[in-house]
């Protein structure tokens, strides 16, 4: 390493108080004090790097000296003519850092007036959003590598982290900085290159002074980097991520990326760290007579400047061997591509939020409170428990970084013969050669050195007892995804806002050579109840019918329970006693503690119930319902074949046969809503089975099948309609979170929609996250979900899942802005002004009325000032309805 102090850098002794290196490393300029305004210099780099630049009078192109200078009243020489572009103006006070977003898609600046503000750097001078929150002067900015977030650090003795989805905050972050005392002139936090560690400026720990390391999975703040004498100023990551340089004749071995960060503090010292190192790369004290202000890497990442208070500048010179290999924008962007899935820096499509338009309508002024308001109120929540922010997870709603949660195991806590901890956490991904297919392999920490990315002198906050965690080998995503115990969790939490309801009460299949229980007289009591026997599989076979087995005819008692509201409990007890040479059967049946019972001519192989009707198929194929007051409401039903399943809902009866065929009638009107209906068209291939039959309360049937696929049979279509795919790359890759209602939607995660997806949007989805896609190609796919989930509850008559959804899809047109389909959709919804008799339109769709729908979705609309011509117009012609 060289250490070089150019002493012609200067501002004529006044001090600098930033400093940046062009990308391609020729020039850097300082800002700073002059003489009677604020500066900025710019300065070739030539001099600084090579001794014969620097002793030569005036070489062309490596002149001494400043080629331009702005801000100054001195006469000075411009050697190169630089112009202003454009001048930003919306702070009220001073400028206190600024940072372009990855891409250069924005520019965000902050200030002493306590905001921070985001400009469109493809339009300047326009504004995208000014982000309000910090009460102190914001002194320090950082974004996100991947572009998801926005660090700042104000005075306020706090960290905030903004979302650039819509610019709404993510994280507050107070504990670290509760003991800072005095301020610092600046407070430069930096955000490390693979998107994994935030670190800050000026925080404490035991009144010692620290450079807080936050982790991105979940803002948690249990390390930092201590050793300075004083507070930390600044602190800024190498843009490079880094791998051991292999030594000359070795085999190359895959080594764990690192990365390198510079800290710089009031003590005047500077520290650089390799998170591979256990101790710093190097520290250096009294550098500066003063305070260090700024801190910048060249784009190579073998180069620094530092400047400080005392109007100095020093250019630290890195060899490869000292630092690494680094890696190159290929390798990098597969790491980002492996723990984030895709690059969210890409926004080139997103508009900026119209801030400064004109609010022409007070029922759309008055949704735009609401949003603010709602949003303050999420603002005060992530305060109020900032250490464990808690996030949405919806359907298939995990972040890419949930699921890297779920892949990664916790650091690893050791202690040093000293007794000191030492926190490892593991290392970020590796780099496959091309042609290896890129996954998220984590290897063993007993087989590649981890990632020491916060050891040596680093502190431990947490005073919980230390255990060591291995990290596991993840060997086969999909096969973890198909096994892993928490996919039944994640299955919980797809409507996470929703009602939950009591389990639906399964049929009883009986079977001779299972006997259930002993026979017994009266009715069991609850706690005897004995499970379902069985649930028939039907086994497709080309150019054969679905089979059944054998049953023999052994006396047999089983009981279930098949509605809790009223509670309706069943009983069946095969072969009671003989009759004119039959062997008789025995139904029981109590509902609300009133018993009743019947006598059936044959074994009985089946039974189910609602609280209105019981369904009991025996094995001479003849079907009996009664109601569940014992009364018959239908004549036997010979069924073509065997059953194989039996199901009861409301006040409809559905049985699927042993030949693959269904029927489903509705007891009350007495009519066949599905005649044997054959099964033929989806059971596609040998080995496909049916794994699931239920009717909905509408007396829609479903059959989920063995290879993921569901169906429904409409009959006013009559034909087989696909409601889920457990393979279907939609499912897979849609991302709406952001367009999740807040409210609870009652009566929707027990629907038949949840109910048959449930388990599947989960499936396959690591792979798919992984994989990088384009923002076009994500919406696109998100669009066709939502409009498959729409026609899905359409098809399956579910009137809350229908309106559940339509919401969520009206959110997501408002945030894609997709003002065509949302200018559709609303008419659809508002039918016509006039009545007329050639119009085909109906005011309702499974009894909801779509005029009320549409009064749901205007403030959806209302909260998009892009759209609030839409807004008015509907909300007019709405308003001309109701007074008609």
């Amino acid at each position: 390493m060289k250490l070089l102090k150019p002493s012609w850098v200067s501002h004529n002794g006044k001090p600098i108080f930033s400093v940046d290196i062009h990308p391609d490393g020729t020039k850097f300029a300082t800002g700073g004090q002059g003489e009677d305004s604020g500066k900025v210099m710019i300065w070739n780099m030539a001099p600084v790097l090579r001794e014969e630049d620097e002793k030569n009078e005036n070489p062309k192109g490596a002149f001494i000296g400043p080629s331009t200078v702005f801000g100054s009243s001195s006469k000075l020489a411009n050697v190169e003519q630089w112009r202003c572009v454009t001048i930003l103006r919306n702070h009220t006070g001073d400028v206190m850092d600024v940072a372009w977003s990855p891409h250069d898609v924005w520019l965000a600046s902050c200030s002493v007036d306590n905001t921070i503000v985001i400009w469109n750097a493809r339009k300047f001078p326009e504004m995208v959003t000014c982000l309000r929150g910090h009460t102190g002067l914001v002194k320090g900015l950082t974004w996100d590598p991947v572009g998801k977030y926005i660090a700042s650090q104000a005075d306020d003795h706090s960290l905030k982290v903004w979302r650039t989805l819509d610019w709404q905050m993510e994280a507050n972050i107070t504990k670290p900085f509760s003991e800072c005392g005095g301020t610092t002139h600046v407070l430069r936090l930096s955000w490390s290159p693979d998107g994994q560690y935030l670190v800050s400026a000026h925080a404490m720990n035991n009144s010692g002074p620290t450079a807080q390391i936050v982790e991105r999975d979940g803002w948690k703040t249990n390390m930092d980097f201590v050793g300075h004498r004083k507070a930390v100023t600044v602190v800024k990551f190498n843009p490079k991520i880094f791998k051991k340089k292999q030594k000359n004749g070795s085999s190359s071995k895959p080594s764990c990326p690192y990365c390198c960060c510079a800290v710089g503090s009031k003590d005047r010292s500077l520290s650089v760290w390799l998170t591979s190192l256990k101790r710093p790369l190097v520290v250096i004290h009294d550098l500066f007579d003063k305070s260090i202000m700024d801190i910048s890497w060249t784009l190579t990442g073998l180069g620094m400047l530092v400047c400080s208070m005392d109007g100095t500048v020093a250019y630290l010179d890195f060899s490869l061997d000292e630092l690494g290999d680094p890696l190159s924008e290929e390798e990098k962007n597969t790491i980002h591509q492996n723990i984030y899935g895709k690059s969210l820096a890409i926004t080139s499509t997103q508009e900026p939020q119209l801030a400064t338009t004109i609010i022409e309508n007070p029922e759309m002024l008055k949704y735009q409170q609401e949003r603010q308001s709602s949003a303050q109120n999420n603002s005060a929540a992530a305060c109020a428990d900032s250490s464990a922010p808690k996030l949405n997870s919806v359907m298939n709603g995990e972040s890419l970084e949930d699921i890297r949660k779920n892949l990664l195991k916790k650091q690893v806590e050791t202690r040093t013969p000293d007794g000191r901890r030492r926190i490892t956490p593991l290392c970020i991904d590796q780099v496959l050669p091309s042609g290896v297919k890129a996954g998220l392999l984590l290897a063993s920490a007993s087989k590649i050195e981890p990632m020491k990315a916060l050891d040596s002198r680093f502190t431990e906050r947490s005073k919980t007892t230390p255990k060591d965690v291995a990290a596991s080998v993840l060997k086969d995503a999909k096969a973890k995804d198909d096994t892993s115990s928490d996919s039944e969790d994640k299955m919980a939490s797809i409507n996470k806002n929703l009602a939950l309801c009591k389990r639906k009460p399964e049929p009883l299949m009986l079977d001779a050579a299972e006997v259930v229980e002993k026979r017994k007289k009266g009715r069991p009591r609850k706690d005897k109840m004995a499970p379902p026997i069985m649930r028939r599989l039907i086994r497709a076979c080309p150019g054969l019918p679905v089979r059944v087995r054998a049953r023999m005819h052994v006396s047999a008692l089983a009981c279930v329970q098949v509605s809790v509201e009223p509670a309706v409990f069943l009983e069946v007890e095969n072969e009671v006693t003989s009759a004119a040479g039959s062997r008789l059967s025995q139904l029981r049946c109590s509902r609300d503690g009133r018993e009743w019972n019947t006598l059936l001519p044959a074994s009985v192989v089946a039974a189910a119930g609602s609280g209105d009707v019981l369904a009991v198929a025996c094995q001479d194929g003849m079907l009996s319902v009664f109601s569940s007051c014992g009364r018959r409401l239908l004549p036997s039903i010979q069924l073509p074949s065997a059953v194989s399943a039996l199901n009861c809902s409301a006040h409809f009866v559905m049985a699927l046969t042993a030949g693959a065929t269904l029927s489903v009638w509705d007891v009350y009107k007495q009519k066949a809503l599905v005649k044997n209906e054959s099964l033929t068209a989806i059971l596609s291939g040998s080995e496909v089975t049916v794994s699931q039959s239920l009717l909905t309360q509408q007396g829609v049937p479903v059959i989920g099948l063995s290879n993921g696929k569901s169906f429904c049979f409409s009959s006013s279509l009559e034909t087989w309609t696909l409601i889920a795919d457990r393979g279907d790359c939609l499912v897979q890759c849609a991302d709406f979170r952001s367009c999740l209602p807040t409210q609870d939607a009652a009566g929707c995660s027990s629907g038949p929609l949840a109910t048959l997806q449930g388990r599947n949007l989960n499936a396959g989805r690591m792979a798919s996250r992984l994989s990088a896609a384009p923002h076009h190609l994500q919406q696109s796919m998100t669009l066709a979900f939502l409009e498959n989930q729409l026609a899905a509850a359409l098809a399956l008559r579910s009137a809350p899942e229908y309106r559940y959804w339509l919401l969520i899809y009206a959110r997501f047109l408002v945030n894609e802005g997709s003002e065509f389909r949302l200018r559709e959709l609303c008419k659809e919804l508002l039918g016509p002004v006039h009545k007329s008799a050639a119009t085909a339109w109906e005011a309702t769709t499974l009894g909801l009325h779509k005029r009320e729908l549409l009064q749901e979705v205007l403030p959806v609309i209302g909260e998009n000032l892009r759209f609030q011509r839409l807004f008015t117009e509907y909300q007019d012609q709405l308003e001309q309805l109701r007074n008609k």
